[in-house]
């Protein structure tokens, strides 16, 4: 029987299911809490408000320059509770494995995993494993839900955003896409192109620790890219957002690379960039706080919340002094992208 495989057998409950468990995925993920198989874990947490999310990743290729599915799971859930103002407690990390994936990707991807863990201080507490045949998913599909306590004095939300906020982003768009699809397509560039996938929760604690209620919003701008995150904000407080095109941070290989395959980088996703609305007399601040960190050195004020209106929109004020609207994406243009 070939042991350098997932067969469908490695998900039937068996013996070969406990070797699994066993040989592979506990020595990566459960050297924290040893001997504890049990349906469920126990956590002890801080008193206070408790935020709990989940996420699916299905990225194709699994590994891409910067990072892999396994990277990409743990940081994006650290990333939706880091913009819900809380800090990362706890993680499960579920797999789907396709029978005749190497075991040696699965060792490579848990382990990646893993780092990205114990790297934002945060501990993988459960899981599950299923196998599915050949046609039934590509290599594999991760899910990981996340537990974290919000901070104190964390009052976020759209019907916290008020005319004049300011928009801040916390660094170059589209990284992530563009390094997926470039990798995807065998497309090589003279200066590498990396996902910027990383857990955001030190930059938004900072920013909450400081500032207080003085943020009133906070969003990754994952799948659908700054372009959604915004037309999502303006639908939703029915205010108008007006941003400024020379103000937004570009890595010029990302703006070579959209060009290159007709994509709009307002619309490719990023999974290492913040989105933050906040008071303005605090946007000089926030910015400064946003700046002292590696994943906010080249923030900037992008834009402000304006007016009430009937049918809000997002207007962009082009670098040629034009101006353009700023559309909601009708679907997704890069596939399979988290």
């Amino acid at each position: 029987m070939n042991r350098e495989r997932i067969q469908l057998a490695h998900g039937g409950g068996g013996q070969l299911s406990a070797e699994l468990i066993a040989e592979v995925i506990l020595p990566i993920l459960g050297s924290q809490r040893p001997g504890r198989l049990t349906d469920a874990a126990c956590l002890s947490v801080d008193a206070g408000r408790l935020a709990f999310t989940t996420d699916s990743y299905v990225v194709q290729p699994l590994e891409f320059p910067g990072g892999d599915i396994g990277k990409l799971a743990v940081c994006g859930t650290i990333n939706d509770l880091a913009v819900a103002g809380a800090q990362p407690r706890a993680l499960s990390l579920s797999l789907v494995l396709q029978e005749g994936l190497a075991i040696s990707t699965l060792r490579k991807v848990l382990t990646s995993a893993a780092g990205a863990a114990r790297d934002a201080g945060v501990e993988i507490v459960t899981g599950d494993t299923k196998v599915v045949g050949r046609e039934g998913c590509d290599g594999m599909i991760v899910n990981t839900a996340g537990v974290g306590v919000v901070a104190e004095g964390a009052e976020l939300g759209f019907e916290r955003v008020e005319q004049g906020d300011c928009i801040l982003l916390s660094g170059a768009l589209g990284e992530h896409g563009l390094s997926v699809v470039s990798c995807r397509k065998g497309l090589s560039f003279a200066t590498d192109l990396r996902s910027d996938c990383a857990a955001l929760h030190e930059l938004t604690g900072s920013l909450l620790a400081s500032l207080g209620g003085n943020v009133h919003f906070m969003r990754d701008p994952t799948r659908g890219g700054l372009a959604a995150t915004l037309a999502e904000l303006a639908a939703a407080i029915g205010r108008d957002v007006e941003i400024q095109e020379e103000a937004i941070p570009v890595n010029p290989v990302a703006r070579s690379a959209a060009e290159m395959l007709g994509l709009d980088l307002l619309t490719v996703a990023n999974e290492g960039k913040l989105v933050a609305v906040v008071a303005a007399r605090q946007a000089p601040r926030a910015l400064e706080i946003l700046r002292s960190h590696r994943l906010g050195a080249k923030a900037a004020i992008i834009g402000t919340v304006g007016e009430a209106a009937s049918g809000p929109l997002v207007e962009m004020q082009t670098v040629v002094g034009g101006r353009r609207i700023v559309q909601m994406p009708y679907g997704e243009e890069l596939p399979r992208i988290c």
